[in-house]
Parts: structure tokens; sequence; C-alpha cells
């Protein structure tokens, strides 16, 4: 059962903006050659789209179907038979999503189409993000997109099981096909209740661990409060026994009378501490003012030892320092010496250094002035070569091409042939004699041959004559005109008037031309750069020079200056600069070192002055101090002060001693402490008591003991169940295991018929090669003269040759299946030489007298010969 496409329309998909309805598909070979981008890719992924994509979905492979940057619904609509019944199908993407399909059982929308179009195609559901080919059952296998054919890959499950099962009644078995997989779906069924597919847990051995998890916990909690409720009667009689002696303890008042006590003695203790600090602080004031005294006496003391130091400091400096005075002045007066020396130099080394200057500009200026005659000399040259390029360049222009030239010749000949046609049919009069009174067509008529190409009426007087040539002189009089006007209009549109002028003039352009290129070469030379004027080459930069020059002139010759003497000059100068610079440096150093043997003298001179000034002030500060005068009688009186407050403080301190307000506070809180914990000791009995009391109460009528055992028992039956189920769940997986093994072993007698089928296909393109399978009927490797080559070692035009080749085979066993079958290749045999791509094209060929193939192709060289339906996008 064959499907034959015949009509395609798409708008709004990826580069189909606009709509494209591609028709004209037919049963057989169909051929597409288009350049790349021209939407061939895009074409097979419509056909997808509409058969396999679900309408209602936005996952990636839908979201890409949409325009770049437009935000559309894309659309496409399919016209195709299956089994010679005609069947169409429309889809809308994303924006207003829908779907119809219509055929020979009706139309239908939506999900029920989607339903229609999976049995149809055989194919399933695909909830992929990017799209699986695997769930588009034989199709999924035989439309291939551009590079899916590059490697030998096995087909999909469902075409794996649609061909094991049209091989069932060759190979004996049901192990495979049909039968076995409604066997193995119900043993899946069972297996998915007690495992997951990683061989997890679950379902009904979740539910009785559960269970077992359930019950345990319950007979946990039922032991756990018997327990409870048992410990709950011995705590209350412990908690009464001991609420007893806390009440006993309370009633006693040892501790208030004890308490009292020392609340009496610590206002004592606060009395004598009061007195300390007080001693204490008087202490402390006394103490300062002595210190205050002997201080200042201290200071008065250290400032006179400071001064007497400073003076002698700095009556020693100041002699030492006039001892370097007159080198100082010596050196000062040597570096004003030879700074004047330096700029009387530097002045006559910059006067020479002008003069060389003004010379030397004065010489480049008369070198300026010899190029710049040279250069106007080369201008006025220019100017006339130039006219007589704009001369030559006219004349050239005149030129006529050779194709024009043989056009004007054939004119000429045509004329020629014409002139000759016309004079062998045409009627020639003769009129000699008087021409009086005689006319011709209404003119007077001349002596002499008249040549007629036409009806004529000579009248002689009242008599008239007719005279008509031959039929055919007036269509060669026409030729003639024709010829003429179209010579004419040649002749006009190149302003000449006749070939010769036209040759002529050809001629004089044609040398004007040779002569151009000798113009444009002297130009050339007379333009060359200047560096001297910084003129580049060339007419242009020449001409603006000129230009822009004005009316500078050259420098005479005599007039210029010894540029040789100048710069010994300057040299000599230079020299003398330099011996003055090195004069005065000599001078700074020695003025440097004179100041440095000066300076730290002058600092120390400095320093004692500043250190006696300091000291002075300081005693004068001290002797105006109002204290000063009586400082000694002051300092005597305030130290007997100090003995006196001493023997208050010690005094003091024994009072505070025997009574600690310390000791005596901490002791008052320990006695209020443990009044405070015995009365929360009381509280927190009571409150358990009453909580023990309330679950004894609650607690006691509830049957705990028979509920505890109920709680057991029901862990057994638990645990019974669950060693049940898990037996169940370990012999299914055993069973699935077994039926796995089964299955591995019978699938290789699957492998011979397809390879059969296969082989007679590769046979043409490898001859004498045998094919190895796998079990999941991929092609594994080619053995070839003995040797076993894997199809991934293979080159990879061999291996996209066998995928196309084992694609034709399975679509050969899908087709005795009745299975809906089609072949689209999309740019196949990229990688092909030329001898196995006809052998390929030969096999298509064949393959298409049996189904619809669709070849979509860039390649017009190598599949222009191919004979087929040729479609155009």
């Amino acid at each position: 059962m064959s499907l034959v496409i015949r009509r395609i329309a798409v708008e709004n998909f990826r580069k189909f903006r606009a709509p494209v309805v591609i028709e004209g598909l037919t049963d057989g070979l169909n051929v597409v050659i288009e350049p790349n981008e021209t939407g061939k890719s895009t074409l097979l992924e419509a056909l997808r789209a509409a058969f396999f994509v679900r309408f209602n979905t936005r996952n990636q492979l839908a979201q890409s179907f949409a325009p770049h940057g437009d935000a559309v619904g894309p659309e496409v609509e399919v016209t195709f038979d299956v089994d010679g019944a005609p069947w169409s199908v429309t889809k809308h993407f994303l924006r207003s999503a829908s779907v119809e399909i219509s055929g020979p059982q009706g139309r239908a929308q939506g999900e029920e189409a989607e339903a229609r179009l999976n049995a149809l195609l055989g194919s399933v559901r695909d909830t992929s993000r990017g799209g699986d080919v695997a769930t588009y059952g034989a199709l999924g296998l035989l439309w291939v997109a551009q590079t899916e054919a590059l490697s030998v890959t096995a087909p999909g499950q469902i075409v794996r099981d649609s061909v094991t099962s049209t091989l069932e009644a060759e190979v004996g078995s049901i192990m495979g096909g049909a039968a076995y997989r409604r066997v193995r779906d119900r043993v899946e069924a069972q297996y998915e209740v007690y495992w997951t597919p990683t061989g997890q847990k679950r379902g009904r051995q979740a539910d009785a661990r559960e269970r077992l998890d359930a019950a345990e916990t319950a007979a946990r909690e039922a032991a756990d409060r018997l327990a409870m409720l048992e410990r709950s009667f011995s705590d209350v009689e412990a908690a009464r026994a001991r609420l007893k002696i806390i009440q006993r303890e309370m009633a006693d008042n040892t501790d208030a009378q004890t308490r009292s006590d020392l609340v009496a003695s610590l206002d004592v203790a606060r009395a004598a501490a009061q007195i300390l600090s007080t001693r204490r602080a008087e202490q402390e004031a006394v103490n300062g003012k002595v210190k205050a005294l002997a201080d200042l006496r201290q200071r008065h003391d250290d400032a006179t030892q400071v001064r007497m130091k400073a003076d002698a400091a700095l009556t020693e400096a100041s002699e030492r320092r006039l001892g370097v005075a007159d080198t100082l002045s010596a050196a000062k007066q040597k570096v004003v010496d030879a700074r004047t020396a330096l700029d009387v130099a530097r002045t006559e080394r910059q006067a020479a250094r002008t003069a060389l200057a003004e010379g030397e500009e004065r010489n480049r200026q008369s070198r300026r002035g010899l190029a710049v005659q040279s250069a106007r000399q080369r201008h006025a040259d220019l100017l006339k070569l130039e006219e007589q390029h704009s001369t030559a360049k006219a004349l050239s222009d005149t030129a006529i091409a050779p194709k024009v030239l043989t056009s004007l010749e054939a004119h000429d000949r045509a004329v020629a042939e014409a002139q000759a046609v016309v004079s062998a049919g045409a009627t020639r009069i003769a009129l000699s004699g008087s021409a009086n009174g005689i006319t011709i067509d209404g003119e007077p008529m001349a002596l002499g041959v008249r040549t007629l190409d036409h009806e004529v009426h000579v009248r002689f007087g009242a008599a008239e004559l007719q005279i008509t040539p031959p039929a055919s002189a007036a269509s060669a009089a026409e030729v003639l005109a024709s010829a003429l006007r179209k010579q004419k209009a040649a002749l006009d549109d190149l302003g000449v008037v006749d070939l010769a002028a036209a040759r002529a003039r050809h001629e004089i352009a044609r040398d004007a031309a040779a002569d151009l290129r000798t113009l444009e070469a002297r130009i050339e030379a007379a333009t060359p750069a200047d560096d001297l004027l910084q003129v580049t080459a060339g007419s242009a930069a020449l001409k603006l020079f000129v230009a822009e020059l004005g009316t500078e002139e050259a420098v005479g010759e005599g007039e210029l200056p010894d540029i040789e003497a100048l710069t010994k000059a300057v040299e000599t100068a230079d020299s003398a600069s330099a011996r003055a610079e090195g004069a005065q440096d000599s001078a700074i150093e020695a003025l440097r070192r004179a100041e440095k043997e000066e300076a730290p003298l002058a600092t120390a001179e400095a320093r004692a002055t500043s250190d006696v000034a300091n000291a002075v002030s300081a005693l004068e500060a001290i002797e105006r101090r109002p204290e000063w005068t009586t400082l000694t009688e002051d300092l005597a009186k305030a130290r007997e002060q100090a003995a006196e407050a001493s023997v208050k403080v010690e005094d003091a301190v024994r009072d505070a001693s025997a009574h600690d307000v310390a000791a005596i506070t901490r002791k008052i809180e320990l006695i209020d402490a443990r009044v405070r914990t015995a009365g929360e000791t009381r509280t927190r009995l009571e409150t358990d008591i009453a909580r023990l009391e309330g679950t004894i109460e609650s607690e006691g009528g509830l049957g705990l003991a028979d509920r505890t055992a109920a709680a057991s028992e029901e862990v057994e039956a638990a645990r019974l169940a669950l060693q049940r189920i898990t037996d169940e769940a370990e012999t299914l997986k055993l069973l699935r295991s077994t039926l796995d093994a089964a299955r591995n072993e019978t699938s290789a007698k699957f492998v011979g018929p397809v390879a059969a089928r296969a082989k007679r296909h590769i046979e043409r393109l490898l001859p004498g090669c045998e094919l190895n399978f796998s079990e999941d009927l991929g092609l594994e490797s080619v053995i070839r003269a003995g040797v076993d080559e894997s199809c991934a070692s293979l080159s990879r035009g061999t291996q996209e040759q066998l995928a196309v080749l084992t694609r034709i085979a399975f679509a050969d066993m899908l087709l005795e299946q009745g299975k809906p079958v089609s072949l689209i290749l999309d740019d196949p045999l990229v990688y092909s030489d030329d001898a196995r791509l006809d052998t390929m094209i030969e096999i298509l060929s064949e393959a298409a007298t049996r189904m619809q193939v669709v070849l979509l192709t860039c390649r017009d060289r190598a599949f222009r010969h191919v004979a087929g339906n040729r479609i155009v996008l």
C-alpha cells in the first residue's frame, strides 16, 4: 500500500512567509533540483509537521516553525493518496491551533483527527521537545532529512515490530512479533504494578511495606502509651512525697529571722563604707596639692639647668660660624663672576647660531627659488601636454567600435544588393526630344532614363499612358528603401555621411589613441615628486602648488653667505659657552661645599638661641605664678596634711573591714534564692501531680493492654502479606527476564530474511559482499573477501549509500505488509562518486516503480539527466 503525496501548501512556515503551493507530484520518481536556501529542507519539515507533530503542541520544534521575528501561526495543507483513496490534512500551529483531516471515512478535527492520522500512518504520539523520528513509524525511517543518512542506523521500534510481524511465518516463531508483544505487554503491565522501570520497588510492594511500617509504628505507640500509664502511677506517688518535704521546709521561720538580722547589719556596714570613701577623697586632695607644689619646684630647677646649657651651646656655635664666614663670602663672589661670564658666552653663541640659521635659510630659499623656477617650467610644459592630451582624447573618443563598422559594412552590402535586385527587375523608360506638355503622375517629365518601381501615369496632351512594372519590382523597391533607411539611421547615429567617412574617422581616432598613451607618459614624466617643495607626483599636485605659489622668486647666487665660516663661528661660540658653564658649575659646587659646611653651624646657633629663649620664658612663667613666693612654706604644710589624711584613711579602713557590705548582701541573696526555689519547686510538683492524675484518669479506662496486643497481631499479619507480595514481584521479575532472554535468542532468526532482502540491492553496489545485521535489525558490518568491516569504519559515501539501500529494503518489506510507504531523500548521495551515483540512481528509479520517490537536491549536474517528474518550487 503506497502513500503518494499529491499537493503541498504552506504559509508562514519558516522561510515560506507568503503562501507557497507545490503541485504535480506523481506516483513514481519526482525530482526537485533547486539551489541552496530555496526551501527544500523546509518543505520536508513541513510534511513531517503536517503528519506527525501535534497541532496544539508548543514545544521547541513547533516554536521553530514560525518565521524568524514574526508572531504568526504556521499553516500546512497536504493532499495525498493512501492505497488509491484520496486524503487531505490541514494543520495550524501556535496561533489558533487546529487540525482537520478528510478521507473516505469523512472529516475529523482536533484529537480525533490526530488519532486517525496515527492509525493511518502507523505512528504514535510524539512527546519529545525537538521531534523524535522513531515515533513517526515507517515514514520516520523513509523520509530522510539532510545528513540523517550519513551513517547506517537501526530502524525504530515501530518499524521493527512491523518487519518482525511480516517475517513470523518465515522463521516459525512468535517471539518479537505481535503475539509476543501481547504476552510481553501483559507481563509488563503486571511488572509495573510491583517495579519501576529502573528495578525499584513500587505499587503493591510499596503498599505492603507501608502497611508493615504503619503497623509497627502503631504497635510501638500502643506499647509506649501503656508503659507511660504504668510510670504515671509511680511518678505521682514520688511527687506527692517531695511536695510534703517542701511544704515542711517552707513552714520553718529560721531563714526569716536570720535575714532580719543581716538587714540590720547592712545599714551599719554602709555607713562605715561611706566614711571610708570620704577619708579617701580627702587624702587624694591633699596628695594632689603636694604633688603640684613639688612639680612646680622641679620644673623651676630643670628650666635653670636648660638655660645654662643653652647659653654655653650658643656661645660655641657663634664662634664656629664666624670661622667659615670669609670662605662663604669668597665662594658667593666667584659664583657671581662665573654667571656673568656664562651670560656673555651664551649671548655670543646665540648670535652665532642666529647668523648660521639665517644663512641656511637664505641658501634654502635659493634652492627653493631654483626648484620653483623648474616647477613653473614643468607647469608650462604640463599645460601644453594636457592641451594636446585633451585634443587627442577628443579624437580617440570618436573611435567607432569594430562591431559598429561591421554593421555599417553590412548595411552598405544590403543597400548594394537591394539596388541590384531593383535594377534587375525594374521597368525603365527613356524620353528624348522635346518634353513639352508631357507629365508623369501630374509632374512635368524630364528627359532621360527613369527606373519605375511602381505604377505611373504619363500624359501626352489629351492621351494618357499607364505603365505598370512587374509585381516583384515593388517588393524589391521596398527592400531597397528599408535598407537605405537602416543605413541612414546608422550613419546619422555616428554623425558621418557614408562608410568611407566612418572609416576615416576611425583611423584618425586610432592614431589619436596611440598619441594619447605617449602624452600620458610624457605628463607623468613632467610631474615627478619634489621633496624640497613637498610636492607629490602627479599633475594635480603640480597645478595646486603653482596656483598657491604666488610671485615667489629665487635668491641670487652672489648674495649667498659663507655657511662654512658661520658654522665654525657657532662651534667656537659653543666651546666658549661650554667652558663658561664648566666654570660656573665649579663655582657653584664650591659655594655648595661652603654652604654645606656653614649650614649645620647656623642650625646649631639657631637651635641654641631658641633653647635659651625657651628656658628664659619657662623660668619667667614659673616665677610669675602667685604660689612661687610662698612655695617652700606651702609645700611643707601640705606634706603635714597628707600624713594626717593617711592616718584617718587607715582608721576608716579598719571600721569598714569589720562590716563587709558585699558579704552581708550575698548572705541575704542566698536566703532569698532558697525561699524562691522552694516556692517554684512546690508549684512545679503541684502541676506534675495534677498532670499525672489527669493522665491516669484519661488513659486508665482506654484498654491500652488490649490495644497493644491487637497492634502486635496487625504487625505479624502485615509482615506475612509483605512476604507474599515480595515473592510475587520476584516471580514476575524472573518471568520478564526469561522472556527477554528468549526474545534475544529468537531475534537472531529474523536477521536472515532481512539480510536476504537487503542483499539484492546492496549486491549491485558491493558485489560479493555478505551482510551482518544486529539483533535490532541494524546493519553492523559487511564481509568482503573474508574481512569483516564495521560500517562505522567505511567511508562516509559508502555509509550513506548503505543507509539508503537498507531503507529501500525495509520499504519493500513494509509494502508486503500493506503499510503506507513513500521515500523522500533530502540532498542524497552527497559523497558518492560518479559510478556509484549512477548505480544508486538506477536503484532509486527501480524503487520508484513500486512506491513514490521524491529527491530533493541542489546538484543540478548530478541529477539533471535523471528521468522523472520535475517539480519547481
